[in-house]
């Protein structure tokens, strides 16, 4: 088998014309490896420009890293610094308003009682008062009463004297 397959190849390759062969440094080629060699060499030369690339992006990469300086944020800092000291600030103005604002409605809390207090005492003092002069106005007037029945009844007899006797004073 392998004769007939070596007779093969042999027959084959008389009948392959000798335009269709080249020959290179004593190594003989068809355009079908030619082709496949081709493509294996452009192959390579793509994987390495694209290794180079590779590379070369991190050299630049690498270098851009190595001169980077951080920025300057001393001046961040500083307003930070200062809202911070003026929110502590407002924050201390706040409790002290707080604390103002509860003492001043716990004395004002303690005005408002004494006041309804004082207004409760003066009321039932008012009310008393007002009693006493109803009983000193009720007793005034059955004295009135009383003392302009006496007059009547003087006027009465006076006014019946001098009609019973006319000259008589």
């Amino acid at each position: 088998m392998t004769k007939d397959l070596d007779e093969k190849v042999e027959k084959l390759e008389e009948l392959t014309d000798a335009n269709t062969v080249i020959a290179i440094g004593g190594y003989k080629f068809t355009p079908a490896k030619l082709m496949i060699a081709g493509a294996i060499i452009s192959s390579v030369l793509g994987g390495l420009y694209g290794a180079f690339e590779v590379y070369k992006d991190y050299m630049d990469m690498k270098q851009k890293i190595e001169e980077y300086i951080a920025p300057d944020l001393s001046g961040f800092d500083k307003r930070l610094e200062v809202i911070t000291q003026k929110a502590e600030s407002a924050q201390e103005y706040t409790n002290q308003i707080k604390n103002d604002l509860k003492s001043d409605i716990r004395r004002l809390e303690g005005t408002v009682e004494s006041v309804e207090r004082t207004v409760k005492q003066s009321i039932r003092e008012t009310e008393i008062s007002i009693k006493d002069v109803q009983t000193e106005l009720r007793q005034t007037r059955k004295e009135l009463d009383i003392s302009i029945k006496d007059t009547n009844a003087n006027l009465d007899k006076k006014i019946q004297r001098a009609l019973d006797n006319p000259l008589a004073k």
